[in-house]
């Protein structure tokens, strides 16, 4: 097990004791271990939420958290048979200790010990539609308290989701999520630059490549510096497989003059990195592929400069739109005569055949984060408009106000599959540009740097013989 600083979760659990007030109790389980195929178990991932408030990676454990700021913590009590098949266990002695919680119990007590603890409290917290079974179980607790009410048990009378308060904490990220989130960062890096290299090298040696063989770059790259797992299923994609936007690395040939798109990243410490870089499988961009490639960068940096404190989340979406239409109509991909200015193109969402989906999205202990997008303080401002493409009515809110610490990606692209009226020379190119970004006060910061975007670049790194 990592070492934890009992500081940093003390903190969070004092910081939410707070929230949910003196007569509160919050329930938080980790999650469950998932059975992969027989005797066999995917490889096992904590709860997010769990993680951020006590710090502690081992299965079938629960943390109960008060309102006066007592934590709680019930799991695996040692088990000298159970340690020689599974590992070492740390159990409720040494987990005040280790952990910095109040108490700890083994989780063969959470039934017993929760009634006396929901005894008297007002609001029963626990992170709604999360952990299948929960409600049930929390149903359970509260009418055996029910029960007990001719004796004087006073039952809970709210239940409230946690979710919403956890994930305002977790929005903005400290010290120490930063300084992990860059570590990791760093590490991906590492892994597209071995990638880049390893195809133009092989593909100089005359050598059959496929999209596997990069993939396994990233992973030993990943585990080389401690990374405790990739962050999510790795896309190593070549050629027009790079226009599927999730495709998963394969055993596709990855070919000289095809453009390679590799979305992937590692997980450090229970914090995620994303990544995506598009590079010349030979280390030499072609005309065509340079053209859509320099539109790309044009608009990750429109979107890059849009990212800092007190503007709106959807202000990178906005700005790197609004270069990626220009291109399009500048190169021809879109038709002037036929979807008309650039304010039109935007209008209509006439891109949207080349780019669909969003610019980025917020990042943490989640690739996908948990996190509102829209503005609490303006939630009750919504106005409605007719979407151009589906004719759907859509309401719309206004987005979230960036603040310092908050950490998102940026992450335009373009994907030319083939189509009447598309320029033959674009066909089944895929570009995708992506790093992760921490807002600051002046701007934001881009931790995954160490892997260039730039053309002339991406061109040396792939001539050297490393």
């Amino acid at each position: 097990m990592q070492t934890v600083n009992s500081s940093v979760y003390a903190r969070r659990r004092a910081t939410l004791a707070r929230q949910i007030g003196p007569g509160g109790i919050a329930i938080v389980p980790t999650a469950p271990e998932r059975c992969r195929n027989r005797d066999s178990d995917f490889l096992y991932r904590h709860d997010s939420y769990f993680y951020y408030l006590c710090g502690f990676t081992e299965p079938h454990a629960t943390l109960v958290i008060t309102g006066d700021g007592h934590g709680t913590l019930f799991c695996q009590p040692k088990d000298r048979e159970r340690e020689i098949w599974d590992g070492l266990r740390l159990g409720p002695e040494a987990a005040p200790a280790q952990l910095g919680v109040e108490a700890a119990f083994s989780a063969t007590e959470l039934d017993a010990q929760l009634l006396a603890m929901l005894d008297g409290r007002e609001t029963v917290w626990y992170p709604f539609a999360t952990h299948t079974g929960l409600e049930t179980r929390v149903d359970g607790w509260l009418n055996k308290l029910r029960e007990r009410v001719r004796y004087g048990t006073l039952c809970p009378q709210q239940q409230r989701d946690l979710c919403g308060v956890l994930d305002e904490l977790r929005l903005v990220k400290d010290a120490h999520e930063q300084a992990i989130m860059r570590r990791a960062g760093q590490i991906s890096a590492g892994g597209h630059i071995r990638a880049m290299q390893l195809s133009a090298r092989m593909l100089r040696a005359g050598q059959d490549v496929r999209e596997y063989h990069l993939d396994a770059e990233l992973l030993h790259e990943f585990r080389r510096h401690g990374s405790q797992a990739p962050a999510y299923g790795s896309i190593v994609a070549a050629g027009a497989n790079a226009c599927v936007l999730h495709y998963r690395a394969d055993a596709g040939r990855v070919n000289d003059g095809d453009l390679v798109l590799i979305d992937a990243a590692c997980e450090l410490d229970g914090y995620a990195s994303d990544i995506t870089r598009t590079f010349p499988a030979n280390g030499c961009f072609t005309g065509p592929q340079r053209t859509l490639y320099d539109i790309v960068l044009a608009s990750q940096e429109a979107a890059v400069a849009a990212t800092k404190a007190g503007a709106r989340f959807t202000a990178p979406h906005d700005a790197a739109v609004k270069v990626l239409a220009q291109g399009m109509l500048d190169i021809g991909l879109l038709d002037k005569n036929k979807v008309g200015s650039l304010d039109d193109v935007i209008e209509q969402r006439a891109y949207f055949a080349f780019y669909m989906h969003r610019t980025g999205h917020w990042i943490g202990m989640d690739v996908h984060d948990c996190g509102a997008y829209t503005e609490p303080s303006e939630i009750g401002q919504v106005s409605t408009r007719k979407d151009a493409l589906t004719g759907e009515t859509i309401k719309d809110r206004p987005a979230r106000i960036l603040r310092p610490g908050m950490a998102l990606t940026i992450e335009p692209g373009i994907y030319v599959r083939p189509a009447p009226g598309v320029p033959e020379h674009f066909h089944n190119i895929g570009i995708r540009i992506e790093d992760d970004a921490i807002v600051t006060a002046s701007g934001c910061e881009l931790i995954t740097r160490d892997v260039p975007v730039v053309v002339a670049e991406i061109e040396a790194l792939m001539r050297e013989r490393a």
